[in-house]
């Protein structure tokens, strides 16, 4: 069993296509190529954290992808994903259970505490700083940066890591999950011996 961490997929998303400069033709090619590289590493018995936004478009059919999927999925909701909590509650009520028909095994609001390779961490869809947009957006949702490193997505392009901030979004990571083992070796190589 391994665990691994992605964000920001965008399934059914077209316009992200453009906006990071994606390597598709359209948003069904994009859709498969990264089923197809998240099934080529990840195993049935592996487990998969998700940092939000999911799927974009219709809903429905993007959510449709979710079980073809391999892994026990985690959803971390970002601001794109509908059972987000930042959103209104009379529009993300009847998400959840949406989500979670589709294939994910939970989902967990905000930001989480679990470990790489041992060593804890933070978990959440926005970083403690920074922004895919020109100013950050979302501050009353991001986490308090007290010093402990932080996987996150949102950002997209912008960096790979940056301070005790590391982006699993698939815009960095060849449009795949990253594994605890890969980013335990990004955390052991930022930090003073």
């Amino acid at each position: 069993m391994a665990t691994w961490f992605t964000s920001d997929q965008h399934f059914g998303h077209a316009n992200i296509i453009g906006y990071c400069d994606r390597p598709f033709g359209d948003v069904e090619e994009m859709n498969a190529e990264l089923v197809r590289r998240w099934n080529e590493v990840v195993r049935s018995d592996d487990t998969v954290y998700v940092l939000g936004d999911f799927a974009m478009g219709d809903l429905q059919g993007s959510l449709a992808i979710t079980p073809t999927l391999a892994g026990r999925k985690i959803l971390v909701p970002g601001n794109h994903d509908r059972c987000w909590f930042g959103h209104p509650p009379d529009a993300r009520r009847a998400w959840p259970e949406v989500y979670l028909e589709a294939g994910f095994a939970e989902i967990r609001q905000g930001t989480i505490e679990t470990s790489v390779a041992g060593k804890p961490v933070l978990a959440c869809h926005f970083p403690y700083v920074g922004d895919s947009h020109d100013s950050d957006r979302f501050v009353p949702f991001r986490p308090r940066d007290e010093g402990r490193w932080l996987l996150h997505g949102h950002i997209h392009t912008s960096w790979r890591r940056r301070d005790r901030m590391v982006n699993v979004g698939v815009d960095v990571w060849d449009y795949r999950p990253v594994s605890e083992l890969e980013l335990a070796a990004v955390i052991e190589h930022a930090e003073p011996s």
